[in-house]
């Protein structure tokens, strides 16, 4: 038997149940495009990985075993893999095969029990407000692209929207008299979020500015409120590139990327509100626990709390 070099190696046994899954995903979950390729990867590198061991050559995924499972996250552990990367993959593969249990194709998970090795959680890096204020700081009057870029830099700090988010925004969305954008978050699941006066001026002017970029925008993409010269709906990996374009142009020594005014938005916000539910709404958060990661970023912030309230923070003159 042919050992699999990629993706397109596997044969129907492995292919088909990976398709089902992430059609499931899809449709009936409403996974962004992001995710979904994820999962696939994932799964994929498991079933190639399966295969080039000649002891597994026949197995596929209603005949593996939990060990086969170990022997496959163990030899991820000894390669160096970080363990965030190998958790997503457990991630993965507990919800396909929770899927296959449930078309009865299965009788037992085999990823169930399988074990995390823990990874310390990283604080979210932000920029400081001066940094932010020198980013987007700069004339977008007499540019479209510029104009267009300044818009999209003034909406992700202003509303702290993920990176898919922004991207699937239309005009129709924006209700300009109430100051409000409504936006598809993770899961097809829609919220309201409120938008500054200063990122809508920079809407605005993008706006007076996009009918150059949308004489033959294809029918879906009609209403995109941004979009690029290629006449079609910005991309996720567009936006990537034109945020670090501008992070390096405006002299800002560091890699950035959209995640990051988010976060910034974020740890600014719970700084000035000192609110975290209201905090953990405009983010789209399910769970508090993900939004508590920001009460830890402003040390400064925190010491200066504890000085002025703790009622032993100060020596008694």
């Amino acid at each position: 038997m042919t050992r699999p070099n990629s993706a397109t190696d596997l044969n129907v046994d492995w292919q088909q149940p990976i398709d089902d899954f992430l059609h499931y995903l899809q449709y009936e979950r409403g996974y962004s495009k992001n995710t979904l390729a994820s999962y696939h990867r994932q799964l994929q590198q498991v079933a190639i990985s399966t295969l080039n061991n000649p002891e597994y050559a026949q197995l596929n995924w209603l005949t593996l075993e939990q060990q086969h499972l170990k022997q496959h996250i163990n030899s991820l552990r000894l390669s160096g893999i970080k363990p965030r990367t190998i958790a997503l993959k457990v991630a993965a593969l507990r919800s396909f095969f929770n899927l296959l249990q449930a078309q009865q194709l299965r009788a037992d998970n085999p990823a169930q029990y399988l074990t995390v090795p823990k990874a310390a959680r990283d604080l979210p890096k932000n920029l400081a407000v001066d940094q932010i204020n020198h980013l987007l700081n700069f004339d977008s009057s007499d540019d479209i692209l510029a104009s267009r870029d300044k818009a999209i830099l003034e909406l992700f700090y202003s509303s702290g929207l993920r990176l898919d988010e922004l991207v699937n925004i239309n005009i129709t969305d924006i209700d300009w008299q109430q100051k409000l954008i409504r936006v598809l978050g993770k899961g097809n699941k829609q919220r309201i979020v409120p938008v500054g006066t200063v990122a809508l001026t920079a809407i605005q002017h993008w706006l007076s500015l996009r009918p150059a970029f949308s004489q033959l925008l294809p029918e879906h993409d009609k209403l995109a409120l941004f979009v690029s010269k290629q006449q079609k709906r910005i991309s996720a990996r567009h936006v990537r590139q034109r945020v670090q374009l501008w992070a390096s142009q405006q002299g800002l020594n560091q890699h950035l990327h959209p995640h990051m005014l988010r976060h910034s938005f974020a740890s600014h916000m719970l700084e000035s509100s000192q609110d975290l539910r209201a905090v953990q709404e405009l983010l789209g958060h399910a769970n508090l626990s993900t939004t508590q990661v920001y009460t830890h970023l402003d040390f400064t912030h925190l010491a200066k709390v504890y000085d002025s309230a703790h009622p032993r923070a100060k020596k008694k003159s």
